[in-house]
């Protein structure tokens, strides 16, 4: 499989994800999968701008970003592959992207969410999609900067994950 690592970023493509995440990956090709952004042509054209023109960039809908995996049209790169949120997370596994592994980058707060980090507020159906992801294999660590170390979801919720 050409995903060197899945992440949920909600801000998708921005200066960490090139400045840090790119460079310590050794990636070349981000694809951010999200049907609002797919159907959003300015937001799509701004990403697919901020990115260096030696990197692939695919911006498209879960059903589309599958298929591409599905068809093996991916495999050659390497692959960072961008999510929003834990429903798009859940919605890419059961549509035939297979990742093993999953990194909660960044989950803004917002009403209804409870922090877990500085970095990740879930609600209740987010916590309930990442529990679907964890019993099929996925598993699911809490990690900002590459420099960081992993920390596994579950201690986030039991309140020994990074401050």
């Amino acid at each position: 499989m050409s995903i060197i690592l899945t992440r949920i970023d909600n801000r998708l493509i921005h200066g960490q994800i090139l400045e840090a995440w790119v460079p310590h990956l050794q990636v070349d090709c981000l694809v951010v999968a999200n049907n609002e952004i797919a159907a959003q042509t300015l937001q799509r054209t701004l990403m697919a701008a901020a990115v260096p023109k030696s990197i692939r960039v695919v911006i498209a809908s879960l059903p589309v970003v599958a298929e591409l995996f599905v068809r093996h049209e991916l495999d050659a790169a390497r692959v960072l592959l961008l999510l929003a949120n834990p429903a798009d997370a859940l919605a890419a596994h059961r549509g035939g992207i297979p990742f093993a592994e999953l990194n909660l980058g960044n989950l803004h707060y917002a009403a209804g969410k409870e922090r877990y980090s500085c970095t990740v507020a879930l609600d209740q159906n987010e916590l309930d999609d990442l529990r679907q992801l964890e019993a099929v294999g996925v598993r699911i660590t809490s990690r900002c900067l590459p420099s960081d170390a992993d920390c596994d979801w579950k201690k986030l919720l039991d309140g020994g994950g990074q401050a």
